[in-house]
């Protein structure tokens, strides 16, 4: 009798452990909190700032019960460069607190900006920051970001163009990192901050008007010219740190690739792999172009997700949005049974559904068992690339998140 109750509860786990590993991730929004006021979204969901641009935001629980809010702001104006130039040249890095996960998170104020206005020009992450992703591992807080500086003009190919600052600053992009052990402490500016980034590019290769270009027939590897966008987790298996990352390739036209490096601490150093990760491939043989990667690891289901941006919906043949796509180690990535995770729009608790022309940055909340609960996305309705009015916010939605076989 004890052989046979023994035999039945192991095959119940085992079954239990191949259902959970079959089963697939379902993700529905719910309605957010808010309004459309001239070109923006406004109300409790909603993060936004009539002085400045609002990004990309990255939201922790607190052992005080709080949300933290890191994100991506910088001034607008008449008298500053457009959004396409802007942020390359002026993002800092702010802090906003709140009761909840989705709604009435405030300002408390600018945590991280380009050491440059901090009187030294010279650090790697002198002219800006950018894109913060915020986890804790070991008790600590560790806030990751991009970080650039300006190298100075270049000496370029006879009847090439001097390469613009907007430009040089966007080609010198790393990655970094900040460590403190309280949010107190982060806004005290009690953290270590370090000299060099985590993670550099290895390969310099595009055709022209590059910065410190790679010798010629150098082969470019997922990191190359820039490193950014990071997304950080601690995997199970071995209890390595994996740094997602994404670069830029050109042939001959852009397209953001990405890849992952690993490294036995969360401060690094981090060792980029040669392999290229959520690659899903076009008809000709590229790589469907993505970016602002979110990984997480489902515990229930025993797998690795991310959520990207889908430039042209060819990652998923669907429209462009979201894209999700599964991994069982962390490495090698598939698309599920349905790789589309949400349409470029936002779904109003008034009914109305508002198509927006900017989802980007897809930041996630995750519960213990895996699943994710709140989604953070920078947006903006109109096209902004040429905007100075701050027209863009970070929307904060609530997902119902539930397994279908």
């Amino acid at each position: 009798m004890k052989l046979l109750l023994t035999n039945l509860c192991l095959t119940l786990v085992l079954f239990s452990c191949v259902f959970n590993k079959t089963k697939k991730l379902s993700v529905v929004p719910f309605p957010v909190n808010a309004k459309i006021v001239g070109d923006t979204l406004s109300g409790p969901s909603v993060l936004n700032d009539p002085n400045r641009f609002v990004w990309g935001a990255s939201v922790i629980k607190g052992s005080d019960n709080k949300y933290h809010m890191l994100y991506a702001t910088w001034e607008c104006g008449d008298s500053l460069p457009k959004f396409s130039d802007s942020w390359v040249l002026h993002s800092k890095i702010a802090y906003a607190i709140s009761d909840y996960p989705d709604k009435d998170f405030k300002f408390q104020k600018i945590v991280l900006q380009g050491n440059k206005l901090e009187g030294d020009s010279t650090t790697w992450d002198a002219q800006m920051v950018h894109n913060p992703h915020i986890k804790k591992f070991n008790n600590k807080y560790y806030l990751y970001y991009v970080g650039s500086k300006d190298s100075g003009e270049q000496l370029q190919e006879l009847n090439e163009t001097p390469i613009n600052k907007r430009n040089r600053v966007q080609q010198n992009q790393c990655i970094g990192v900040i460590e403190f052990n309280t949010f107190s402490d982060l806004v005290k500016g009690n953290f270590k901050r370090f000299d060099s980034p985590i993670l550099s590019p290895r390969t310099r290769v595009k055709p022209d008007h590059i910065v410190n270009p790679s010798p010629k027939e150098t082969k470019a590897k997922p990191d190359n010219i820039i490193v950014v966008n990071p997304s950080v987790i601690q995997r199970p298996s071995d209890g390595k740190y994996l740094l997602y990352f994404k670069g830029n390739f050109y042939n001959p036209n852009w397209r953001g690739v990405h890849g992952v490096a690993i490294s036995d601490s969360p401060l690094g150093p981090f060792t980029a792999t040669d392999n290229f990760v959520f690659d899903v491939y076009n008809d000709d043989g590229t790589i469907a172009s993505g970016e602002d990667p979110y990984v997480w690891y489902h515990n229930t289901f025993e797998k690795f997700y991310v959520v990207l941006k889908d430039f042209t919906g060819k990652i998923t043949k669907n429209k462009p949005g979201l894209a999700i796509l599964e991994s069982v180690d962390g490495i090698n990535w598939t698309k599920p049974k349905n790789s589309f995770f949400m349409k470029k729009e936002i779904i109003l608790e008034s009914g109305d559904t508002i198509k927006v022309n900017r989802m980007e940055r897809p930041q996630l909340l995750i519960d213990q068992y895996g699943y994710p609960k709140f989604l953070y996305v920078a947006c903006a309705i109109k096209d902004i690339n040429t905007s100075k009015d701050g027209a863009s916010f970070n929307t904060h939605i609530s997902l119902n998140t539930e397994p279908t076989p």
